[in-house]
C-alpha cells in the first residue's frame, strides 16, 4: 500500500484543511465539497486525512462495520452481541465516477447463486464507507443514477437494496467528501445542498509559498516513507487533537445570541430551506470544540457562515458561489448580543484556538469573494447595414454587449432515434441503467447480467450437462446481457448570429435570454455545450465543446454585436467542430441549434454559400433546430428556409417557451429520416 502524503505537510489551503478536520471531529456537519482548479492538492488533502483519523472500533468479522458498543439490530451479518470488538484504521473509500450501481450499493452474489443455489448479498462501497469517508473525485461528473443513490443514503443514513430477489437494509453513515473542477460543469442543486461545507481552493501566487510546495513534493516523491516519518509527530499531535475535540464537543453550549445570529445570517442571504441553519449551528459548535472552548462565539458563527453558505446562496446554476463578507459582518453585528460567555475569553488564538490546523511555513492570502456586476451597458445607436436584397438592417458597427432577458423554461429539444451516448436526460438511448427492455448475448465482457434470461437459456440443458445437486450448470453461451433504455446527454452546439441585423437592443436581449434558457435546459439535462458566434467577416468558436455550461453563459453575456452576417462561415465552423467531436466521442450525438433571423450578407452570393453550408449538415444527418429571431410586421421567412436546408425544424422565440400554446409539437429530422420531437 502506497504511503499517502502527510496531511500536516500540505502547505497553505487552511480553509480546506479546517473543513476536513471539522468533519473528522463531527461527521454530523455533513461533509465537504472542494471546488478548485487542477493541481491544488484537493485529492492529496482528502487522501491524507485518512492517516490522522482515529481508529474505529468494529464488530469482528462484520462486513458492515457495526459499532460493538451499539451494533445495528438489522445488520445483514447480525445479530451481534455487544462486546469490546476490534479496532481498525478509519477508511477513506473512493467512488470512481464510472462505477456501476451494483458496485455502489451491492447486489446479489451471482457466482454463489448460480454455483451453490444460495441467495447471498455482496456489499458495495456504501457498506465499506460506513463510519468512514466516502470520497468522490470529480463529483460533478458522477452519473445521475449514482447521485440519486447517494442522496438517498445520505438522507436516511442507510442503504436499501431491493433487486434481483435480494432485500437488504444496512447502515450507511459516512462523511461525504467531493472534489471538482468548476470548469467541467456544476453539481445538481440537490447534491450540492447535501454537502455541509464548501471550500474554494486556488494555487497561491506567492513565490515563497510555491517554492515550499515544490520542495516538499519533490522530497516526498524521492522517498515517501522517509518524508512521512519526518511528519509523524505532527500527524500524531493532530490525531490527538481530533480525539480531544470529539470528547469536548458534547459539552459545548450554543447560546441564544449565537443561534439568533445563525438564523439572521441564513435569512439575510436568502438560502433555501432550513438545512443551512442546522449545518451552521453544528459547524459553529464544532469550531468551538476544535478551539478548546465550551461556548460558541461570534467568530465561530462567522467562520461557519463562510464555510456553510456560499454554495447555498446560488439562485440559479449560473450564479457564482460566494458570500459578501461586509454584509455578513453587518448582520452579525446587528443581531449580536450577550450570549453569557465571559468577556475575556482565554486566548482563542492560543494552542487550541483560532480554528486553524497547525501549519509550518507561510500562509497564502485568502482569495477574494466572487462579486456580482450590476452595471448596465450604455445604449448605443444602431448603424445601418445593407440587408438581404438591399433591405436596410440595423447595426453595421460593433455594439456594446447587452444583458440577457430573464430566462424561461423551454420546450424539450431532442435528437431522434436511439443513441448510446453518455448518461443524461435529453434523448432516448441504450444505457447501463434505466428500465430493462430485453436481453441479448453479451458482446465482449459481461456488465449487466439478465438473470432470468440466463436461467431460461441454461435450464433446458441441465440433464444433458449431468446436473446433480442444487447448483445450476451454466456455461458461457447461456449468459445474457440486459438491455436497458434510459436517456443520454448530447452535444448541444449553439451557433448564434451576432451581426448587425440582430443588434437592436431589445431584440438582442430577448435572443440572449432564449439562449440562456436553452443553456439552463442543457445544464439540467447533463449535456455538453459549445458556442459559435458569427458577425463581421468570420465566425468564432467562443467556447469549444465542454461540460461547463456556466462558461457558455459567461461568454454569452459579454457577446458584442454588429457588422455583416456571414451565415455560411458560422455553419462551416460548426461543421468543423462537429467533425472533430465525432472523432473524439463517437457515441455522443450532436444537436445543432442555430439562433438567427436567417439573413446572410457579405461576400459574393452569401445566400447560396449559406445554403451549401447548411446542406453539409443535412447530408451528415445532424439533428438541428433553427430559433427564428425575425421580428416585425413583415417577415421574410428566411430562418424557416434555412431550417429546411438543414433538414431540421424552425421555432420562433415565442414557440420556444414551454408554456407557449403555439407550436406544441415540432419535428427534428435526423440521420435515418425519422422524426424527433420539439415539444
Amino acid at each position: 500500500m502506497s504511503t499517502p502524503y502527510p496531511f500536516t505537510a500540505i502547505v497553505g489551503q487552511d480553509d480546506l484543511r479546517l473543513a476536513l478536520l471539522l468533519n473528522a471531529v463531527s461527521p454530523a456537519v455533513g461533509g465537504v465539497l472542494v471546488r478548485g482548479e487542477k493541481g491544488t492538492a484537493k485529492s492529496t488533502a482528502v487522501r491524507g486525512l485518512s492517516a490522522v483519523l482515529p481508529d474505529v472500533a468494529v464488530v469482528a468479522g462484520c462486513r458492515f462495520s457495526c459499532d460493538p458498543g451499539a451494533p445495528d439490530p438489522a445488520c445483514p451479518d447480525g445479530p451481534h452481541e455487544a462486546g469490546p470488538g476490534s479496532a481498525r484504521p478509519a477508511r477513506v473509500v473512493e467512488l470512481p465516477v464510472g462505477a456501476s450501481e451494483d458496485r455502489l450499493v451491492g447486489a446479489l452474489d451471482i457466482e454463489r447463486a448460480l454455483a451453490e443455489g444460495v441467495k447471498s448479498f455482496e456489499p458495495g462501497l456504501l457498506a465499506d464507507a460506513h463510519r468512514g469517508v466516502l470520497y468522490v473525485d470529480e463529483v460533478n461528473l458522477l452519473h445521475d443514477h449514482l447521485v440519486d443513490l447517494l442522496l438517498d443514503a445520505a438522507a436516511m443514513g442507510a442503504s436499501y437494496v431491493e433487486r434481483e430477489g435480494v432485500s437488504v437494509r444496512h447502515a450507511a453513515r459516512f462523511l461525504l467528501v467531493g472534489t471538482m473542477n468548476p470548469e467541467e460543469g456544476e453539481l445538481r442543486p440537490q447534491l450540492l445542498d447535501r454537502f455541509g461545507l464548501t471550500v474554494e481552493v486556488t494555487a497561491s501566487r506567492e513565490p515563497d509559498l510555491r517554492v515550499e510546495v515544490v520542495r516538499r513534493r519533490l522530497a516526498y516523491d524521492d522517498d515517501p516513507a522517509a518524508f512521512a516519518a519526518r511528519w509523524a509527530d505532527e500527524e500524531n499531535e493532530l490525531r490527538a487533537r481530533i480525539v480531544a475535540a470529539r470528547a469536548l464537543l458534547p459539552e459545548v453550549r450554543l447560546g441564544d445570541a449565537a443561534l439568533r445570529q445563525i438564523a439572521a445570517t441564513c435569512a439575510a442571504f436568502e438560502v433555501d430551506g432550513m438545512r443551512a441553519d442546522i449545518v451552521m449551528a453544528r459547524t459553529a459548535t464544532t469550531l468551538a470544540a476544535w478551539a478548546g472552548r465550551t461556548v460558541v462565539l461570534a467568530e465561530d458563527v462567522r467562520q461557519a457562515a463562510l464555510l456553510a453558505l456560499p454554495h447555498r446562496r446560488r439562485r440559479n446554476p449560473f450564479d457564482a458561489p460566494g458570500l459578501d463578507e461586509e454584509k455578513l459582518d453587518d448582520t452579525l453585528e446587528e443581531f449580536g448580543g450577550d450570549d453569557g460567555s465571559p468577556d475575556d475569553d482565554p486566548d482563542p488564538d492560543g494552542p487550541g484556538g483560532g480554528g486553524q490546523p497547525p501549519q509550518d511555513g507561510p500562509e497564502g492570502p485568502r482569495g477574494p469573494e466572487a462579486g456580482e456586476s450590476t452595471a448596465e451597458p450604455a445604449e448605443a445607436p444602431a448603424e445601418p447595414e445593407e440587408g438581404q436584397g438591399g433591405r436596410p438592417a440595423g447595426g453595421g458597427g460593433e455594439q456594446s454587449a447587452v444583458r440577457a432577458a430573464e430566462p424561461f423554461r423551454t420546450k424539450t429539444l431532442s435528437v431522434p432515434g436511439l443513441g448510446e451516448g453518455a448518461a443524461g436526460r435529453r434523448s432516448r438511448a441504450r444505457t447501463d441503467h434505466g428500465r430493462t427492455t430485453g436481453a441479448r448475448r453479451p458482446r465482449g465482457a459481461l456488465s449487466k447480467l439478465h438473470l432470468a434470461a440466463t436461467i431460461q437459456a441454461a435450464a433446458p440443458h441441465q440433464r444433458a450437462r449431468g446436473r446433480s445437486g442444487r447448483g445450476l450448470v451454466v456455461r458461457r453461451d447461456d449468459l445474457r446481457q440486459a438491455t436497458r433504455e434510459g436517456r443520454e446527454g448530447n452535444l448541444v452546439l449553439f451557433v448564434v448570429d451576432a451581426s448587425g441585423s440582430m443588434a437592436a437592443r431589445q431584440r438582442m436581449s430577448a435572443v440572449k435570454g432564449a439562449v440562456l434558457s436553452l443553456l439552463l435546459d442543457a445544464y439540467q439535462r447533463r449535456d455538453k455545450v459549445g458556442l459559435i458566434t458569427f458577425r463581421g467577416k468570420d465566425a468564432t468558436v467562443a467556447l469549444p465543446p465542454t461540460s461547463s455550461v456556466e462558461a457558455a453563459a459567461v461568454r454569452l453575456e459579454s457577446l458584442p454585436t454588429g457588422g455583416r452576417t456571414p451565415l455560411s462561415a458560422g455553419l462551416l465552423k460548426a461543421h468543423d467542430v462537429l467533425r472533430v467531436e465525432r472523432m473524439r466521442d463517437p457515441a455522443r450525438r450532436p444537436l445543432l441549434v442555430v439562433v438567427t433571423d436567417g439573413r446572410a450578407t457579405g461576400g459574393a452570393d452569401p445566400v447560396a454559400l449559406g445554403t451549401r453550408a447548411a446542406r453539409l449538415h443535412a447530408e451528415e444527418g445532424t439533428a438541428s433546430v433553427v430559433v427564428d429571431c425575425e421580428s416585425g410586421p413583415v417577415r421574410l421567412g428566411l430562418a424557416v428556409a434555412l431550417a429546411g436546408e438543414l433538414g431540421g425544424t424552425a421555432v420562433t422565440l415565442d414557440e420556444l417557451r414551454a408554456d407557449s400554446i403555439a407550436g406544441l409539437v415540432r419535428d427534428v429530422r435526423g440521420a435515418s429520416g425519422a422524426y424527433g420531437r420539439v415539444a
